[in-house]
Formats: C-alpha cells, structure tokens, sequence
C-alpha cells in the first residue's frame, strides 16, 4: 500500500510537469473511482481548469487548481502515471484525465479502492475527505506536538497508534515497523509505558525513515510505481519488514506477530 513517502515522490515528480497543464474532458473507465454521488458532475466540471500547484496530506495527494481541488488517494494498489502522449492502453486503467496539450495522467488500480475527488473549497475538502484526519506526521509536527499527541492518547498498543490516520497521517504498516525498529521499541509496547526520552527518539526515528523512503523513491513489493511508471529501490534497504527469519545486524533472528490485526516484523533483542 504506497504510503506518505511514495506518494510524496508521486507529488515532486509531477508537480513540475504539471504546473500550468488545462484539463481536456476526462474518461471514467470505472466511474465509482470517482467520490461523488455523481460523477457525470465531475466529467462535466474538470474541463478547463488550471494546475497551480501540489500538496500532500498524509497519503491524500491534492492537485490545487485555479478553481477548486482534485484529491487522489491511491489507497492498495493505485497508481498515478504521467504520459507525454494521452493515448494510453493498459490493464486495470480507471480514469484517464487528459490535458489539452494532449499529455495525461492515468490512473489505475488493481484492487479498486482508491478514489479521486473533485471538490471546490477547502472547506469542502475538509468535509468530504480529509474529515477524520489528523495532522500530517512529516510536514505539521514538531517534537513537542508530537509529544502533546501521544500525551492524550495513553491507552492502547503503539503500533495500533502509528496506524491510525486520525492521530497523525502518513504511516502505514512497512514505515511503522521500520520506525520503531530504527527507535528500539517494541510494536506490543503500550503507549502510557513509553519514557520521554523514547518518545523523542521515536519522533526522530519517523522523520529519518520517511526521508529515507523519500530518498530512495519508495517502496515496490509489488503494484507500487512512481508518476513515471519506474519501481521504488527502498524495499531493497528494509532493516525488519518482511524479513521474517533473517539475521538482524545484531545476529539475532526478525520475528513476525500481529499487532491491530496487521502482520508485524521486528527484532526480539533490538525492540525489547
């Protein structure tokens, strides 16, 4: 599932491409791609208007324009592709939103989960999609933020916390498990037992794995791909996720549990 990294290369990669493009007619392949109730409004209404720049909040990528937002979520197995030439054929194609100068984007999905929005406000950004999200867990906090959200939230386990897009947005379950290996706690950890001091390196370890992913263009098991169609390299440099049975650094063997349902990876010497 592309996570705040992979969708944050998605941004840079096409912000400069699409800076200044005008939106041709576009084609839903599956219109329930579209987060509207109709989505005959959308292909109606996107026409004509103006790239102006590119934002991320958490996995949510917004496209602002000069009238209105159009919000992507990737979700599973989406995938967003810049082509110079919008004549485009290919499996699991869900929307096509061609420009006038004849180039596009494509989106496409496996699965079908994700969804794109076409919203006029940020208001009704907010309302319609982001609603129950908090704030973004690389861009909108600082340590002593980061600090006051995990003080409200003592109850539970805090991996489960990571995970969860309504306490910060942007962390799925490859960059938690890497996050709180590189941070030495353990998944199961609950968050009320949690010194300040791994707190702190807890907030240290999140912003140096993600500028780590970022760095190395994301992570590609199997459907992620960048705006240009090319795979991510940082699954190459994992340290515990999907390393079940292989040697830690520190010799001992990763281990794989459940943490809120989601197979989890980690070292029983180094995440005590």
């Amino acid at each position: 599932m592309p996570e705040l990294p992979e969708v944050e290369v998605i941004r840079r990669e096409l912000e400069p491409l699409l800076k200044g493009k005008v939106f041709a007619e576009p084609a839903l392949h599956m219109p329930s791609t579209i987060g509207h109730p109709n989505p005959d409004l959308f292909t109606a209404s996107l026409p004509g208007r103006i790239i102006k720049n590119i934002n991320r909040t958490g996995k949510y990528l917004m496209i602002k324009l000069d009238r209105g937002i159009l919000t992507v979520h990737l979700r599973m197995t989406g995938n967003l592709l810049y082509v110079e030439n919008s004549a485009f054929e290919k499996r699991f194609l869900r929307v096509s939103l061609p420009f006038i100068d004849c180039s596009a984007l494509h989106y496409l999905d496996m699965r079908r989960f994700g969804r794109l929005w076409l919203t006029e406000t940020e208001a009704e950004l907010k309302e319609m999609v982001l609603k129950r999200i908090g704030p973004d867990i690389l861009n909108d906090l600082c340590l002593e933020d980061f600090l006051e959200l995990l003080s409200r939230r003592q109850r539970g386990r805090i991996k489960a916390l990571l995970l969860d897009q309504g306490f910060a947005a942007g962390l799925g379950n490859i960059y938690t498990d890497e996050c709180l290996y590189r941070s030495g706690i353990d998944p199961n950890r609950r968050v009320q037992d949690l010194k300040e001091s791994e707190a702190e390196k807890l907030y240290q370890s999140i912003l140096g794995v993600l500028d780590d992913g970022i760095k190395y263009g994301g992570t590609t098991f199997r459907d992620y791909r960048n705006a240009r169609g090319a795979l991510g390299d940082f699954q190459n440099r994992l340290a515990v996720y999907g390393r079940k049975d292989e040697l830690c650094h520190c010799g001992a063997f990763i281990a794989k549990t459940k943490v809120a349902g989601r197979g989890t990876y980690y070292c029983p010497r180094c995440q005590k």
